[in-house]
């Protein structure tokens, strides 16, 4: 088969590029966050999203430059625990901004979905 042919094949699996959907999601988070009202509540709520939500790519960052299979591990289970608090934050955010549930929804799918890559790379090691 030509390279052509195979480029074509509608059966040919899709490539998945973690590094860039964390790094992206990571992103959509700040950008959530910086689209809500600053209030009382608020404030600490989006600092504890930002934190969590950025750090579940850097943490993958890190996985990836692992000096061993258990290094690896060890920081991939750190992703799927910062994926875990990242979705805590989005309900408490959600429930305090009702107009924003939407983005709230989307961003909390996800990062649950993640969460689920996470762990089966955890399980698979």
């Amino acid at each position: 088969m030509t390279n052509q042919a195979q480029n074509s094949n509608p059966q040919k699996k899709t490539e998945y590029n973690l590094e860039e959907r964390t790094a992206t999601f990571g992103l959509d988070i700040i950008r959530y966050c910086k689209s809500l009202k600053l209030t009382v509540i608020n404030k600490p709520l989006i600092n504890q999203l930002v934190r969590s939500g950025t750090s579940v790519g850097a943490n993958y960052m890190e996985a990836n430059g692992a000096d061993s299979k258990k290094d690896f591990k060890s920081k991939i289970s750190i992703c799927k625990k910062e994926a875990k608090e990242t979705m805590h934050w989005l309900r408490m955010l959600a429930e305090t901004n009702p107009e924003n549930t939407a983005v709230s929804r989307k961003l909390w799918c996800e990062v649950h979905e993640l969460s689920l890559i996470f762990g089966s790379i955890c399980r698979k090691i």
